[in-house]
């Protein structure tokens, strides 16, 4: 199961804040619950009850962690929650968020969706001028450089830690009387404001809003500083202006179909790029059947603009918990067979068309082809709804290292013989962008499929032949 967990990009993490509900708490728990998707690994909340701050963190689910009695515990009309998939930092309970620490400016919860390139070095030297860490995670730096800022308030401490670190961020801050919200001068990440009634909130997805019955106001801007408190809304662009950088990897996988990111609906973007990928490369077949569920749109796009049917060929068990107990008879696949089942009355003696979103390892691939022959399929034709990815993430993206990514070291037709597959076809870094105007200015980071870093990052491990290819390879 940890082979075919590892074959996937991991769904970062995500952020809510809420000020001005009588059940602050209770929201944020609603928008965790609609974001679980983003991460899976723990969930916490804080809230404020106007003299001190009250917080419950737990690994697992949601739904596990808050109990209708720890929801209760939570008391106030402010609240800011998190949802984590590790990038930096292991799995263990220190390093669930939100963060709460109590300094010379009084309590502080910190929650942070993203990764900051310089948090090696910033934390040696903070460790070098006195500071102890307690956790692994790079969103403590932030809250060290808080506490040293020069600042008399709290703002003015987030802007100045903010001001020195690199990478991507969208975080969340609570004190006992302020909530604000900060999203990276490049906007990697998404996070977006709304309200409900008379409460503002902040959320990654607007999926979130939507289960909170909350109204979409508009996008938190890239730069942007949000402070809320009994004044109001107050909005800052303290940094320098630069060009965007939207993270791509939003659309092609990590977002919910369902919610608008970066002003776009993610549904609508897939479908396209789907439609994209049957332009450049489409093929003679009898069906075309997605990889669920984030497969699911694009291959709807790609089966109308080819003119082929459209079937759910491969049935996704969606009660798959995190662990499970393997039968000591070893079942072949056994990972890919207990979330995924192939439908041999629709199979076979027929050309299949697969269409997923990306291809990492390509280890999965591999055995969703056998899966779909072992049913009866005559041909299987892997269709990939984003460029070939060749380099790793740096902002926030628990992604493979370079070295374990397979199109960063073999050509598509070795991938091809290694996942067994009849043809295989990537979209094309042009086609990426079927979403938006041809003339339209490119604001997303791609360098995922492009290895173009928006922000330097040293020591990028290079690149060498991957362990799986290797008995592969002698063979041919």
């Amino acid at each position: 199961m940890d082979s075919e967990a590892s074959d996937r990009f991991h769904e970062e993490c995500a952020v809510v804040g809420v000020f001005g509900h009588l059940e602050a708490a209770n929201l944020a728990y609603l928008a965790l619950y609609a974001l679980q998707h983003r991460g899976q690994e723990s969930s916490g909340i804080v809230s404020s009850r106007g003299d001190a701050l009250i917080s419950h963190r737990g690994l697992g689910l949601v739904a596990d962690i808050f109990r209708p009695e720890i929801i209760q515990r939570l008391v106030g009309t402010a609240a800011i929650g998190h949802n984590r998939y590790g990038t930096h930092g292991e799995t263990l309970l220190k390093n669930a968020q939100p963060l709460v620490v109590e300094y010379a400016g009084g309590a502080l919860g910190v929650a942070h969706n993203g990764n900051l390139v310089d948090a090696d070095s910033l934390r040696a030297e903070l460790e070098r001028s006195g500071s102890i860490f307690q956790s692994n995670s790079d969103t403590e730096v932030v809250i060290h450089l808080i506490a040293q800022a020069a600042g008399e308030q709290l703002v003015d401490k987030v802007i100045e830690a903010l001001s020195k670190v690199r990478g991507a961020y969208s975080m969340v801050f609570l004190s006992k009387d302020q909530l604000i919200a900060a999203r990276d001068p490049m906007g990697f990440r998404p996070l977006v404001l709304g309200r409900v009634k008379d409460a503002w909130v902040v959320v990654s997805e607007t999926c979130a809003l939507d289960l909170m019955n909350a109204e979409y106001v508009r996008e938190v801007e890239p730069g942007e500083v949000l402070v809320v408190s009994e004044d109001g809304l107050e909005s800052l662009h303290p940094f320098p202006p630069v060009p965007p950088r939207r993270c791509v990897f939003e659309y092609v996988y990590f977002a919910r179909p369902d919610s608008r990111v970066f002003d776009r609906t993610v549904y609508q973007v897939r479908r396209e790029l789907g439609r994209q990928l049957a332009r450049e490369s489409s093929v003679e077949a009898d069906l075309v059947t997605p990889v669920p569920d984030s497969g699911v749109p694009a291959a709807l796009g790609y089966a109308e603009q080819a003119g082929v049917p459209y079937q759910l060929g491969l049935i996704r068990n969606h009660y798959v918990g995190r662990t499970f107990i393997e039968p000591t008879d070893s079942i072949r696949h056994f990972g890919v067979r207990v979330k995924l089942n192939a439908m041999p009355e629709l199979m076979a003696g027929k050309r299949v068309v697969v269409v997923d979103d990306s291809l990492v390892r390509g280890t999965t691939s591999q055995k969703i082809v056998t899966m779909l022959r072992n049913a009866g399929a005559s041909e299987v034709h892997m269709r990939i709804c984003s460029p070939p990815t060749i380099s790793p993430c740096y902002y926030g993206i628990d992604t493979p290292t370079r070295e374990e990514l397979v199109a960063s070291s073999h050509s598509i037709e070795e991938t091809r013989q290694y996942i067994g597959a009849d043809s295989l076809a990537y979209l094309s870094e042009e086609g990426l962008y079927a979403f938006q105007p041809p003339e339209a200015e490119r604001t997303f980071c791609d360098a995922c499929f492009t290895a173009r870093y928006p922000i330097p990052v040293s020591d990028v491990p290079e690149p060498r032949q991957l362990h799986l290819f290797d008995a592969f390879q002698a063979k041919v």
